[in-house]
């Protein structure tokens, strides 16, 4: 059997929140219950909001709670070559066109998306003419780039939530994959990174399921086999919302001048479902309490004043 190889991928846009050691942890424990290879990448390709600082708080804030690794940190940044080369692949399968749409525009010609609210592009620029692109670079329009996904259904089983299955051409859409900066969009980098590095499982924040069927669709265009996928829920602040960095919900600076982490790691594994109650933990002392049938369905409520 393949050997498991699991990953925790943070973006260092600013410090690490609860949520984020929430995801971080259980991807952490379903690799260490299975004897396999934990991956540490940072995903810093947003170069408007990542900064180094943040890179190495995270991997300190990670050693602190003894979420360790085995391969890595592998920087997204430092991977554009890689990135450059699955562009090109893509573009010699005849599936990626250029986009001049501004975002007012983008947003003017845009279907209602069924799953989370937003828009579908039409795929107008698919069908501009070479002359037609040529007026657009005269009149000083840098393009992103965009790849024609096919009228096709994704289904897969992800680990925690069950079966789950997205078409498309009508739930997603013609998606970008490069920036007009030049820049590479997160779907094409994530899923690229995953089919090179082997991942066998993916275990992240419930917010990114609408991310799965387009990124199996790319990996398997790329000539990689998809992993699994378990989507575990997320930490909401009282309010409903999601916890933010923006926001500095419960992030680790404030939490490493409070508390230790063995405190931390038993609180999130109370709340995971692992503890009956929330005792101090090491991690390695729950990796034999792991398992998914423990885990609930629902999101969490996390309130800081309990803490």
């Amino acid at each position: 059997m393949q050997q498991a190889r699991g990953r925790f991928a943070p973006s260092p846009s600013g410090r690490m929140h609860l949520g984020n050691i929430f995801s971080a942890l259980l991807a952490w424990l379903s690799v260490r219950a299975q004897g396999g290879v934990m991956v540490l990448r940072i995903e810093d390709l947003d170069r408007t909001r990542c900064r180094p600082a943040y890179g190495k708080a995270c991997l300190d804030d990670l050693r602190w709670l003894g979420l360790d690794w085995d391969e890595g940190p592998y920087e997204q940044s430092q991977r554009t070559g890689w990135y450059d080369r699955c562009f090109e692949r893509l573009e010699e399968l005849g599936l990626v066109y250029p986009c001049y749409c501004t975002r007012a525009e983008r947003l003017a010609a845009s279907a209602p998306h069924r799953e989370d609210g937003g828009v579908l592009y039409d795929g107008r620029c698919r069908a501009f003419t070479p002359e037609e692109r040529l007026r657009q670079e005269r009149a000083g329009r840098s393009p992103a780039w965009r790849i024609h996904v096919p009228d096709e259904t994704i289904s897969f089983r992800d680990r925690h939530l069950g079966a789950y299955r997205e078409h498309l051409a009508s739930d997603c859409g013609d998606f970008l994959i490069r920036r007009s900066d030049g820049g590479y969009a997160y779907q094409l980098a994530a899923a690229a990174d995953d089919g090179e590095m082997g991942m066998t499982e993916v275990v992240r924040g419930a917010d990114l399921l609408g991310s799965t069927a387009r990124q199996i669709w790319l990996i398997r265009l790329l000539g990689f086999a998809a992993p699994s996928y378990a989507h575990v829920p997320l930490l909401l602040a009282p309010d409903g919302r999601r916890l933010s960095k923006r926001d500095r919900d419960l992030d680790m600076a404030a939490l490493r001048r409070s508390y230790t982490p063995e405190r931390i790691i038993g609180e999130l594994a109370h709340l995971a479902g692992l503890l009956e109650y929330p005792e101090p933990a090491a991690p390695a002392e729950l990796v034999s309490l792991f398992s998914w049938e423990k885990i609930g369905m629902g999101d969490i409520a996390v309130h800081p004043e309990k803490w």
